[in-house]
């Protein structure tokens, strides 16, 4: 029994963040938890950066409106979905996700929730949990599934180094250093490889 967690931004869709920096010139906006490792660091400099400039949520919302997918995501994604259950566990927040996921099928996401005041300001955030990525592996490995992760960030190593085997996915150079332990692949056919691999060995182990 398998479940394969995914990061969404930077394994399926583009990073928001970089996507409203480059819509809106404001190259603050451009740090992400590849740049941060401390996610609530990160969002509190966000969100400053919102109210210096009064960007409110409807204008990230049309930004995010016209993105879509990594090329060869969605069909990576289909392909995994065909043999296990997948969950998407992100530090996005679902006023942001609703229009990637329908380009995606669907998946299952947990994620956060924004809070937006009246006039459609950003001003704060709810988390799920504290590490929510790393929390529900080890819940789904309580329930005794194998749990087979994949991410590119600092906020998703917890969630690798909790899983039965993680791997990252297009990490930058200074992630890939900080954490050799985790195989490090750039494409998908590489990622489902590399899946493949510890499906097998985690296979033989279980007796499954």
């Amino acid at each position: 029994m398998h479940i394969i967690c995914l990061d969404l931004e930077g394994v399926l869709v583009p990073e928001v963040w970089i996507n409203v920096a480059e819509r809106t010139g404001i190259e603050a906006l451009r740090a992400t938890t590849r740049d941060v490792p401390d996610y609530d660091e990160l969002m509190r400099q966000r969100l400053s950066i919102l109210a210096e400039h009064d960007l409110r949520l409807p204008d990230i919302q049309k930004v995010i409106a016209s993105m879509g997918p990594l090329d060869g995501a969605r069909a990576f994604l289909d392909r995994l979905r065909e043999r296990a259950q997948v969950v998407i566990l992100s530090d996005t927040f679902y006023e942001f996700a609703r229009p990637l996921m329908q380009q995606l099928g669907w998946p299952t996401l947990f994620c956060h929730r924004l809070e937006v005041d009246d006039r459609g300001r950003v001003v704060g955030y709810r988390l799920r949990m504290p590490d929510q990525k790393r929390e529900a592996v080890q819940a789904f490995r309580r329930l005794n599934f194998t749990v087979l992760a994949a991410g590119d960030s600092y906020n998703d190593t917890t969630m690798l180094a909790a899983a039965d085997a993680g791997i990252l996915f297009r990490a930058p150079d200074n992630v890939i250093r900080e954490f050799p332990d985790f195989p490090a692949v750039q494409e998908y056919d590489e990622l489902s490889n590399q899946l493949d691999r510890a499906w097998a060995r985690l296979s033989k182990t279980d007796g499954s």
